[in-house]
């Protein structure tokens, strides 16, 4: 199914905005992707141009921090909510680049935050990158611009 027929703005979040793409995964965390710390979020993100979604995202809690799968279900759940409600400003921002981000949020707590702070630590950490996007030629040497 072609990008283009979904509606990304929606307040929703689809199979394709989950990067899922080990190749890409890889990619990320061998270096030459950006990262930056919010506590409880760590923030990783780089410009690829293999993906369907504008933004695709990975989220990862620790095993070590919580043994309990229940809670490290929650504490995903909790940022994949998040992202979802606070990703409009990214994804305007993404659109004007005309680039494709995979978006990686590390949760470095071991504790499980309210909502309320990881909802408010992702609006920040959403309007870093768009700030940083706008402000710099990132896309284009990462070769992620489409011409």
């Amino acid at each position: 199914m072609p990008a283009e027929e979904f509606s990304w703005m929606a307040n929703t979040l689809h199979k394709a905005e989950r990067l899922n793409r080990k190749k890409v995964i890889e990619k990320m965390f061998a270096g030459g992707s950006r990262s930056f710390s919010l506590f409880p979020l760590r923030v990783v993100w780089l410009p690829v141009d293999e993906l369907d979604a504008p933004v695709s995202i990975l989220v990862s809690v620790s095993k070590r921090r919580f043994k309990r799968a229940v809670k490290r279900n929650r504490v995903k759940r909790r940022v994949r909510e998040a992202y979802r409600l606070n990703k409009q400003p990214l994804l305007e921002a993404v659109e004007r680049t005309g680039c494709r981000l995979a978006v990686a949020f590390i949760y470095l707590s071991d504790r499980v935050a309210d909502s309320d702070v990881i909802a408010g630590r992702m609006r920040t950490a959403l309007q870093r990158i768009g700030e940083t996007l706008a402000a710099s030629k990132v896309c284009e040497e990462a070769g992620g611009a489409k011409e």
